[in-house]
């Protein structure tokens, strides 16, 4: 699955071109996925960085997570820049009635598809076996494209949870 991921990321982009990753509360339907890659094609055509323009990406992954890149190698991404990534996301948030913000909802991938659980639920699903220590995890605290490509879907045992719920 990792490697499918990594296909779609754009090759021309440096690997310490930076990523924001922002997971939605639900997926979106086909009908909303495409308006909201629209909204994301759009946006990144038109990223601007004090009026120069940022060599951005965007792409929404299992209709639930939202990736921006932007390859800082000929624009730095300023704060001005940063802001309007996420009023494109507040928007998105606002029109399908979704949250893109909650950092304690995380997300796995079981059977092929995005599972949500509340951190505090956790433990639970380890002990239910709903999840175990190879369950990939999406690691969106991710900062650049080669973490991206490399610790994003990540075994639990190793990501930075694996400590939380003694599995290291």
């Amino acid at each position: 699955m990792k490697q499918e991921i990594n296909q779609l990321l754009p090759a021309d982009f440096h690997p310490s071109s930076r990523v924001w990753i922002y997971q939605s509360n639900r997926p979106f339907q086909e009908r909303e996925s495409a308006e909201i890659q629209e909204q994301l094609d759009q946006f990144v055509a038109h990223w601007q960085a004090h009026g120069a323009p940022v060599k951005g990406w965007g792409k929404l992954l299992f209709n639930q997570v939202i990736i921006l890149m932007a390859d800082e190698s000929m624009t730095a991404v300023s704060g001005c820049s940063t802001d309007s990534s996420v009023r494109i996301i507040k928007s998105i948030e606002r029109q399908y009635e979704v949250n893109m913000f909650d950092r304690l909802l995380l997300a796995f991938v079981v059977k092929e598809k995005i599972q949500l659980l509340p951190m505090q639920q956790v433990p639970y699903a380890l002990e239910k076996g709903f999840i175990d220590e190879n369950t990939l995890y999406l690691n969106n605290t991710v900062l650049t494209k080669a973490e991206l490509e490399q610790n994003w879907l990540q075994p639990l045992k190793e990501s930075w949870l694996a400590k939380k719920f003694s599995l290291a």
